[in-house]
């Protein structure tokens, strides 16, 4: 694996590199810093989480020269979170050197950005919409534009921003640099790419190990009516720290937080309907941990940077096996142990099983705990937090009221009282969840990757377009 001392990188970026303990590169980062360091176009195929921020981020840098009062470099992300996550790591990587990247999205006061534009960064990354609302007040001009990297390309297809994309690139100039990046390759893509990338540099990125190795995952058979219900007792027996529970729709993500709430669980969601200051605050209870359960859909949860989940719940199995990865690596990171499990009703289990041919993985099936178990599991949890205050001497101020309490009561049944009153036991109030047909899977990726294969590739390792063909990349 090559080091970024590799690829003649300037001083500032590497003490960049070396301060936020960046080692060896990524696959990804491997092979496309070179390239795009030669101002060559790039398409990159790669899941998220393999880096591909630096990947772009780094020779966008190189490329920006600092105080120039112009927009050099631009990012567009599907989602607000993933606009502010992109800019914080471009501005951890440019501190040396001094350049700047401003989040803009929708959803923040516009004033409040405005106020930001007026200090000239040199980097914009945006989400489509709210990057079209400042080029038409002419707030934000990109006559001076240098790159343009389109990142998570496939999910703003998707989200249905193909319009927005083609319109920004047809008004930026055409002498720029282009790098396009996305977990699949579907015909939109490539569409994009003939018609607005010159001669670009295709680079896959297969994976290894495209799930997480230190998540355990398995799978409950439940039927619709009763996901609730047997959510509510694993959660009862898990006793998470910090759980996300993903649901298929907004309506599915607001019907589940009333229902959690409604029994006692401290709940908050997150959709795409939330105003931004409600998203700010929701995401900011769920990292300090005042609540422990975030409901959300996949869309909301892209580009979330929350390193403390330890439970991810699969309340609506996941469409497709890149959503499942995605929902997935929410939990069991840096090294930490995570849990990830999923409901599956009986009609969903060829759905499941096409997951697991996707990921080359088995995911095993685990009997739904009982109503008994889930109170064993919350009298083991309050007795240990019992264990944890005397180990700690928490208890010692109570000990003369204890004495009293002694005198007229055994001791064995002063503990069982204790252990009742601090105990959470089921709560069985009703609850309204509006059933779901099951959704059929999306096409496979791999049938998609042939199709690429067979349709947009000249020959093996060649990508065609407008412009002619340019041999690929291949990673494994």
């Amino acid at each position: 694996m090559a080091t970024f001392y590799d690829f003649g990188l300037s001083e500032s970026v590497i003490k960049a590199t070396t301060r936020m303990g960046f080692e060896e590169t990524t696959s990804i980062q491997e092979l496309a810093i070179p390239i795009a360091m030669g101002s060559k176009d790039i398409i990159g195929q790669a899941q998220t989480g393999t880096g591909k921020t630096a990947a772009f981020g780094i020779p966008m840098l190189e490329k920006i020269i600092s105080n120039n009062n112009s927009v050099q470099g631009l990012v567009i992300t599907p989602t607000r979170e993933l606009a502010v996550q992109v800019a914080e790591e471009i501005n951890t990587l440019g501190q040396f050197k001094k350049v700047r990247a401003l989040p803009i999205y929708g959803g923040q006061d516009i004033q409040r950005q405005i106020k930001a534009l007026k200090n000239k960064p040199e980097i914009i990354v945006a989400t489509p919409g709210r990057l079209m609302d400042h080029m038409r007040r002419k707030l934000i001009r990109l006559h001076h534009l240098e790159t343009i990297v389109l990142d998570e390309a496939d999910e703003m297809l998707n989200m249905g921003f193909r319009e927005d994309i083609e319109n920004i690139l047809s008004e930026v100039p055409s002498n720029r640099q282009t790098m396009l990046f996305s977990a699949t390759m579907p015909q939109p893509i490539k569409d994009l790419a003939q018609r607005f990338m010159n001669n670009p540099e295709f680079i896959r990125i297969k994976p290894k190990e495209i799930t997480v190795p230190n998540t355990e995952q398995y799978y409950y058979q439940v039927q619709e009516k009763e996901k609730f219900d047997a959510l509510c007792r694993i959660l009862d027996l898990h006793s998470p720290e910090a759980a996300i529970v993903f649901a298929r729709t907004k309506r599915r993500v607001d019907e589940l937080l009333e229902a959690l709430n409604k029994r006692g669980y401290s709940a908050e969601a997150i959709h795409g309907d939330l105003t931004q200051p409600k998203r700010d605050s929701v995401m900011n209870k769920f990292k300090n941990g005042t609540t422990e359960i975030l409901v959300a859909t996949d869309v909301a949860a892209r580009g979330l940077d929350i390193g403390s989940v330890t439970h991810v719940y699969n309340f609506d199995i996941p469409q497709d096996s890149e959503n499942y990865v995605h929902r997935i690596g929410r939990t069991g990171r840096v090294g930490k142990p995570g849990i990830a499990a999923t409901f599956v009703s009986h009609r969903e289990q060829n759905h499941l099983e096409q997951i697991e041919r996707s990921i080359k993985r088995k995911i095993y099936r685990k009997p739904v705990p009982t109503i008994n178990e889930a109170v064993e599991g919350q009298q083991r949890l309050t007795a240990e937090k019992l264990m944890q205050l005397i180990g700690n001497g928490d208890h010692l101020k109570y000990k003369d009221v204890a004495r009293e309490m002694l005198e007229s009561t055994d001791a064995l049944s002063l503990l069982a009282a204790a252990l009742k009153m601090l105990t959470k036991e089921p709560d069985l109030t009703p609850v309204k969840i509006t059933a779901e047909e099951p959704r059929a899977p999306k096409k496979s990726k791999q049938a998609e990757r042939k199709n690429w294969s067979t349709g947009s590739r000249h020959k093996a390792g060649s990508y065609k377009n407008r412009s002619g063909y340019k041999k690929k990349h291949k990673h494994s």
